[in-house]
């Protein structure tokens, strides 16, 4: 089998601003396998909050690529690399390799919801993207928020968006003090879901109260190892491919973690919709689906996947 690696940079139609910055370009790196004139591909988006970067990822693949002829598999990968980017691009191209292989035609609903998410804009800003949304039949909001103006933000949302449905994303961006309070206030705005409020290094706090509305983990949440210590301190886990290492370990996290009693969140990272063909199947099982980044980049890879309405089309 021969195989290759290599970096791309998509830039953005707009800037994507969450609590650790701004960003305007996803950067990813995308693996093609190759045998018996069949080809997988696979896509990862380093990320700098795990140490990642294009340059990192390529680094560890590259060893591992010259190995595929000698017979390295699935199997074998998941112990040789560790979960993140690097092992899902891997992982995602052996995987639609051997489907292809197998002859499998594609499996499962030919569309899937999707928030649409808001970065952190002004209260006026993300009202008016929040009427925008809407308008074009957008039934769940993802807000991206910092620890300012947060009360204003939601509520400028929620007036402009009195009957759709808000999840709130902090990137870690909270802190304990205060936090409960806090809570109490957005379960009465009507948020219905809470996504990583405190660092994943400090979330023990999580323990120490009854949740008003349901906590998930996001960046404190990447294998089913970490599931024994999320237990108390969230109702539900976000699974992404680039942090599970991959669709082998994100469809074991979520077998655990529903059998364990987590809720289910199917996230992305900024990428293009080859990463999100690699997700699908895990879609009819998650309550949130958070699959627009590639909605976010000026020109999509090709095929695209097409979005409207609030949902994504395989076709």
């Amino acid at each position: 089998m021969l195989a290759r690696c290599y970096a791309e940079r998509w830039p953005l139609r707009t800037a994507f601003v969450i609590s650790r910055g701004a960003r305007t370009e996803a950067e990813v790196v995308v693996v093609e396998v190759k045998w018996g004139g069949i080809v997988g591909i696979g896509e990862c988006t380093p990320y700098a909050r795990y140490g990642e970067s294009p340059d990192s990822v390529m680094h560890q693949l590259e060893p591992l690529l010259s190995e595929l002829a000698a017979g390295l598999d699935k199997a074998q990968l998941q112990s040789r690399l560790q979960a993140g980017a690097a092992r899902n691009a891997l992982d995602c191209a052996l995987v639609d390799w051997e489907r292809k292989y197998k002859g499998d035609g594609f499996a499962g609903p030919d569309s899937l919801p999707t928030v649409q998410t808001l970065v952190i804009e002004s209260p006026e800003a993300m009202a008016d993207a929040a009427s925008v949304a809407v308008s074009q039949g957008v039934e769940v909001l993802k807000l991206k928020l910092d620890d300012q103006l947060v009360s204003e933000r939601v509520a400028a949302v929620r007036a402009a968006a009195p009957a759709t449905e808000l999840v709130i994303d902090a990137n870690e961006a909270w802190r304990s003090d205060g936090l409960i309070e806090r809570c109490e206030k957005l379960a009465e705005m009507g948020v219905a879901m809470l996504e990583q409020p405190l660092p994943a290094s400090d979330d023990e706090f999580l323990e120490a109260f009854p949740h008003p509305l349901p906590i998930c983990a996001d960046e404190s949440c990447h294998t089913r190892a970490d599931l024994p210590r999320l237990k108390g301190r969230y109702e539900m886990v976000n699974i992404k491919l680039d942090k599970a290492g991959g669709i082998t370990e994100a469809r074991a996290l979520a077998d655990q973690a529903v059998a364990e009693g987590f809720g289910l969140m199917l996230g992305c990272m900024l990428c293009t919709s080859r990463a999100i063909r690699a997700a699908w199947p895990l879609g009819p099982r998650a309550r949130y689906l958070d699959l627009d980044g590639p909605t976010w980049l000026a020109k999509d890879a090709e095929p695209p996947l097409r979005f409207g309405a609030g949902r994504v089309y395989w076709s």
